[in-house]
């Protein structure tokens, strides 16, 4: 007998559930009341990409005559760059839906679900109706939503999310971000070359990163003519001669300073978005960072998982809310998955660009593992030299003994493609000689991780030996 599965959520998390599910046979609902794809696909990954690519056209652009090319006058179209990033949505929008319509075994319902119980959904129909769906599992994916900080002002005309900025039609003259994450600096990073002069306020940067990677990182972004200010919280916002103005207090020294700007962009993270599902009334336990789940992403109550964002464990990424949802889907349908989840790769698309996977050198601090580091700077790279970026480091941390890979920090050119090649090696429980034994390419970016993993032994090629200690 064929298992039926409800799916709430159509984002990355619950449509891959959702085709992983009908590959293996199973019947699917699955229930969303905005755009399939989610936020990634509609106000996340894919618009800002789209703005990264044109930041980065407009970065080389200004380095022109570095590169021997002379371009006299330019000008960036705000309505023009709506409409590519519309463009481009709107392609990868029809093509899922597409594809799940290709799967006769998925139901798409669209509308606004609740759980009435274990095995039931009521859905309000975006056209008026009512449904009442019957499943043996309920997969609750129904992602997250930008948080605004408890911030004074922040209710102002111009305080805005990510959301909001994303829809704007023109480039403001000054933005200034609230916060050093991935949003934070991934909007700061693009709309600084799109024009805007920019002002960062930062707690910390990239908190969950290998604090060597936000240390260098920071540097870079003020080189990059960010207007960076690190340690210091937001206090007040308020709106001054059609200005708003941010009071902010730095964390360690009684100092404040005041910044003006014509938007202020809330980048303090994002909330599980899970209003209306009845979870309280079912019996579903949940806390401030979303759905309880265990080491399976099943909740407190038998039979319904939770996946993404929405749920406590915290990983809020596009990538790993798939891989959750394939896991799930797989061990309703009594498979064993074989997808490593405790690993993954973290990108940042700044304009020089961070990527980590597998431990930062404090937290094998922390577990006591005992660890030996190697490093590569791309300054000694001749591909990364060619394409005028030699800014930037790739950092290995490997075991003491075995040398098995533990973990991987890029800051540099490409550092979200180059990631891989780590993960890959953390994945399958690989140590440093599956790389190096390994021949890459020449001119490429590739040769600088294959010198990082070369030099866990002082093997590296294009790096003076270390010099001995008397």
């Amino acid at each position: 007998m064929s298992k039926r599965i409800a799916i709430i959520g159509a984002g990355p998390g619950g449509y891959v559930a959702a085709i992983r599910a009908a590959q293996l046979g199973a019947d699917v609902y699955l229930i969303e009341n905005r755009e399939i794809g989610g936020t990634c696909l509609n106000r996340g990954c894919i618009p800002t990409k789209t703005y990264f690519r044109i930041a980065e056209i407009m970065s080389s652009l200004k380095r022109a005559n570095e590169f021997g090319i002379r371009v006299d006058r330019y000008k960036l179209d705000g309505k023009a760059l709506q409409e590519r990033k519309q463009t481009i949505v709107n392609t990868l929008v029809t093509g899922i839906e597409k594809l799940i319509s290709s799967y006769k075994n998925i139901e798409f319902i669209a509308g606004t679900a609740a759980l009435k119980d274990k095995n039931t959904v009521t859905v309000e129909l975006n056209d008026g109706g009512k449904r009442e769906l019957t499943a043996d599992n309920i997969i609750i994916a129904t992602g997250s939503y930008p948080q605004m900080t408890e911030t004074k002002g922040v209710d102002l005309e111009g305080v805005i999310t990510s959301d909001e900025l994303l829809n704007l039609d023109h480039i403001p003259e000054t933005l200034i971000v609230v916060g050093g994450g991935v949003i934070g600096l991934e909007f700061a990073s693009i709309y600084k070359e799109l024009g805007s002069h920019v002002i960062l306020l930062a707690s910390r940067i990239l908190k969950d990163s290998d604090k060597e990677i936000g240390k260098r990182l920071t540097p870079m972004l003020k080189k990059q003519g960010i207007e960076t200010y690190v340690d210091i919280r937001a206090k007040e916002i308020t709106r001054e001669d059609g200005k708003l103005k941010v009071l902010a207090k730095y964390k360690e020294k009684d100092e404040e300073i005041e910044v003006r700007g014509d938007y202020v962009l809330i980048a303090s993270g994002r909330g599980p978005l899970t209003e209306g599902l009845n979870l309280e009334g079912v019996g579903i336990e949940s806390a401030k960072k979303g759905i309880i789940v265990n080491d399976d992403f099943e909740t407190s109550l038998e039979g319904i998982y939770a996946i993404g964002d929405v749920n406590s464990k915290g990983i809020q990424l596009a990538h790993v809310a798939s891989a959750q949802g394939e896991y799930v889907v797989e061990k309703i349908m009594g498979l064993n998955p074989d997808i490593v989840l405790e690993h993954f790769p973290s990108c940042v698309f700044t304009m020089n660009e961070v990527a980590q996977v597998g431990f930062t050198e404090e937290e094998l601090k922390e577990k006591g593992i005992e660890y030996k580091i190697s490093k590569f700077m791309f300054s000694a790279n001749g591909k990364a030299l060619s394409l005028g970026e030699p800014e930037g480091i790739i950092k290995i941390l490997a075991g003491k003994d075995d040398n098995k890979i533990l973990g991987v920090h890029i800051l540099g050119p490409h550092a979200n493609d180059l990631i891989h090649e780590g993960a890959l090696a953390i994945a399958n429980n690989m140590d440093a000689a599956a790389i190096t034994r390994t021949i890459h390419a020449h001119p490429t970016l590739s040769e600088a991780v294959h010198e990082a993993a070369l030099g866990l032994n002082d093997g590296a090629i294009h790096l003076a030996p270390k010099k001995k200690r008397k």
